[in-house]
């Protein structure tokens, strides 16, 4: 992702969030996005979804997954895993709720990079196959190979490196 650059679309989703009461004397629930809705749905966030044998399913929010024209190759890797993702992240919130949605991506490398702040919450998720669709039309509509060019070696000067002083710093 550019920080100056624009994304040329931005695709809302849904998230989903899955509690789970733990066994655990330290914590009492598991957090941690379980999927995205297509599109952004008529519900207020924190949404109860289902409730069942400790687990509860929210729709936590919605989230824009932006698309840049120079990170299509990194989509392009992402759908040819033949199990495309796209990566979910909660970051801890002062709220009524633990944690907000902060990003969903489709990009391998965004998604890991947010694992880099200890607290974020992220998860891979499968993608929707209307996302699928979308970023396979973008990727068709936007991909530019990038141009291959050689570099060329340049040759070691002998004098140059007779000249050299010695590393210790003695003559």
């Amino acid at each position: 992702m550019s920080l100056c650059a624009l994304p040329l679309l931005r695709i809302s989703v849904g998230v989903v969030v899955e509690r789970r009461r733990t066994d655990s004397p330290w914590i009492d629930f598991v957090w941690r996005g379980i999927g995205v809705l297509p599109d952004e749905p008529e519900m207020t966030p924190w949404t109860v979804l289902r409730e069942q044998q400790g687990t509860t399913l929210f729709y936590a929010g919605s989230a824009t997954v932006d698309l840049y024209r120079s990170e299509t190759a990194r989509y392009r890797d992402n759908l040819a895993t033949g199990a495309p993702s796209v990566w979910i992240v909660l970051t801890p919130s002062e709220g009524a709720w633990p944690y907000a949605v902060s990003a969903v991506t489709a990009d391998p490398a965004e998604g890991e990079a947010f694992t880099e702040a200890g607290a974020n919450l992220v998860e891979a998720v499968p993608m929707p196959e209307v996302l699928h669709e979308a970023i396979e039309n973008f990727i068709a509509e936007h991909h530019v190979e990038p141009e291959f060019v050689k570099r060329e070696q340049r040759r070691a000067d002998p004098e140059a490196l007779a000249r050299r002083r010695h590393e210790g710093g003695h003559e």
